[in-house]
């Protein structure tokens, strides 16, 4: 399930199996309240077995691994950085992720402020005044880390549990954190 790049190691759609093959009847499409009852139900037991921190960081990297294969299936490391963010747009509605957009952005010092509209892990969900998207925030992280081979960081700032209707993130390479 998993191919090798550059050494790494990145799970990728190639590697996720024929769906149109296993799936001829009902397709690759799911619910979004199927996948959140996955990742909610896994991340509430995670929390039980290991505390909210230590799941916190297993999401996490889960997502960053997940955002790495994304970015080597579905973009590549070839596109001049304005192209890769338009592909990363595209590629980010087209599969109905969320609506990705760059409100700040600092090339030089790989320092950024984007969001995702409706996000599909928690755009409509109640208000819980906790930002929500960890995994989401490794997906970010992922995906710059792999186009540019730099390690990122990301950090949700704003989310919609938390009263915002935007999910929106700070998303930096690792040197150039405080």
């Amino acid at each position: 399930m998993i191919s090798k790049e550059d050494g790494n190691v990145y799970f990728t759609e190639k590697s996720m199996g024929d769906i149109g093959m296993g799936r001829p009847n009902l397709g690759p499409d799911v619910p979004v309240w199927i996948y959140r009852l996955m990742q909610y139900t896994l991340k509430d037991y995670l929390d039980q077995e290991f505390g909210v921190q230590k799941a916190d960081d297993i999401l996490y990297n889960a997502g960053k691994i997940a955002g790495a294969g994304f970015c080597a299936s579905r973009i590549g490391r070839d596109k001049e950085f304005n192209d890769f963010i338009s592909t990363l747009q595209k590629e980010l509605r087209d599969n109905r992720i969320g609506v990705f957009r760059v409100e700040k952005q600092n090339t030089e010092k790989m320092h950024f402020i984007v969001t995702i509209a409706e996000d599909i892990d928690c755009s409509g969900i109640p208000i819980t005044n906790e930002t929500l998207c960890v995994y989401d925030e490794g997906f970010l992280a992922g995906v710059m880390g792999f186009y540019t081979g730099k390690d990122f960081e990301a950090k949700e700032i704003d989310c919609w549990a938390t009263g915002e209707r935007i999910c929106r993130f700070e998303v930096k390479a690792s040197d150039e954190s405080d």
